[in-house]
């Protein structure tokens, strides 16, 4: 029995489920990922045998190809949240990790695109940590 997965967007509006498993995760530094994430890298998980199935405000959901190349971005119109794309003719599925309310094991696999790897993204883990905001 393949495993299902459960996502949604911030605002709540679309929900989606995966049913089957995910090939790879990565972690993409490229220059496009940051500017559509608006952070130092993508967390995307790839799969080409699972299957997107859309539960809630499909009608919500909207795809944009950056011209001339292979990035593509789905997301709610509503709340902008980052959405799972079907890519390359339907033969990949794309899941925004963040986008899932499952938990899942995987870890990621690699870093993609380092060369374009923000210059404020390095030895991140010596920074103070808070479990909120610090007072």
């Amino acid at each position: 029995m393949e495993s299902i997965k459960n996502g949604s967007c911030l605002c709540k509006e679309v929900h989606y489920q995966v049913e089957g498993d995910f090939d790879c995760f990565y972690l993409c530094h490229c220059s496009y990922c940051q500017k559509d994430t608006g952070s130092a890298h993508s967390a995307n998980l790839f799969s080409s045998n699972s299957r997107l199935k859309w539960t809630k405000g499909e009608s919500y959901v909207r795809t944009f190809t950056l011209p001339s190349t292979r990035h593509v971005k789905s997301f709610c119109s509503k709340c902008g949240s980052a959405l799972p794309s079907i890519q390359n003719n339907g033969e990949l599925l794309v899941i925004p990790a963040g986008s899932l309310d499952t938990p899942i094991t995987i870890k990621p696999n690699a870093h993609l695109f380092t060369d374009s790897r923000a210059d404020w993204d390095n030895k991140l883990e010596a920074l103070d940590s808070f479990t909120g905001l610090p007072s």
